[in-house]
């Protein structure tokens, strides 16, 4: 399914090169980005790949978007203005009408996945996040207040700390982006990756392919990881290119590199 169709940045210019987010797209105005219902945003660090999410995430009012400070070059906005100077199109429905971002939809950052982590691993934070999931959910706050210390939350957190000591990292990744991946909803992912051994990206790939097919979900992911453009059946934008372009997989650079650094010790692993 394809809930956001296009994503248009801006190509308005100021007068500080140096201004963000104007200066990260300098190169990269009036280019528009066509989505499938799984698009890659591929590029190195510092290519801006993270910063499309999050604008993309801001501009559809996401849960998950972050919001940028003023910088010190005046009290403009600027990365609010960059925002409403963005353009975007929604999907269609089999009768031709458009499809609206469903409610659920969300912007994942790589932080919230190490935060997540780092919140099963301290108690305090862990009892914290039980309670804020509640608030995120609805639970009204004369239930939330039964809930603090009550018998069943003692109980959850237990299950919860067991679980940290049960399962690795990359293991708890998994569970927390199966717990907040849904059907029908549009999901942007930022480097889903962190933590994930080269077979548990290749697990999770495979599932979000899944879930784009047969669950009606749209995944727009930044990645750098060949295991992950390698599994996933999607489009592939290159930010390291001034021009956006769409590439195969295994014309990206870092996937080049892996290739020819396994070559070059090809008759190691032949000859083990």
């Amino acid at each position: 399914m394809v809930y956001l169709s296009s994503f248009l940045f801006s190509d308005k210019t100021v007068r500080n090169p140096n201004i963000y987010p104007y200066n990260v797209f300098a190169r990269k105005a009036e280019k528009v980005l066509l989505f499938r219902p799984v698009t890659i945003l591929y590029g190195n660090n510092a290519s801006g790949k993270s910063t499309m999410l999050n604008i993309i995430a801001n501009k559809l009012k996401l849960e998950g978007l972050e919001y940028a400070t003023s910088n010190m070059f005046g009290s403009t906005s600027y990365f609010m203005q960059f925002i409403d100077e963005c353009q975007y199109s929604l999907g269609e429905d089999e009768e031709g009408m458009p499809v609206a971002i469903p409610k659920g939809s969300r912007y994942i950052k790589s932080e919230d996945i190490l935060y997540e982590i780092k919140k099963i691993q301290q108690e305090q934070i862990l009892a914290d996040g039980y309670v804020y999931e509640h608030i995120r959910r609805g639970m009204p706050k004369g239930q939330r207040e039964s809930l603090k210390n009550s018998y069943k939350m003692k109980k959850d957190l237990e299950c919860l700390a067991f679980a940290q000591e049960k399962y690795s990292n990359g293991e708890t990744t998994l569970q927390m982006l199966e717990d907040y991946l849904e059907p029908d909803a549009l999901y942007l992912l930022d480097e889903p990756e962190v933590s994930l051994s080269p077979a548990n990206q290749v697990a999770l790939a495979e599932q979000l392919n899944k879930m784009a097919r047969f669950l009606g979900c749209q995944f727009i992911i930044s990645t750098h990881s060949p295991f992950m453009l390698g599994t996933l059946n999607a489009k592939i934008y290159d930010l390291d290119t001034g021009e956006l372009e769409e590439k195969k997989w295994t014309e990206l650079a870092n996937v080049r590199y892996f290739y020819e650094f396994f070559r070059k010790y090809r008759e190691e692993f032949e000859n083990h």
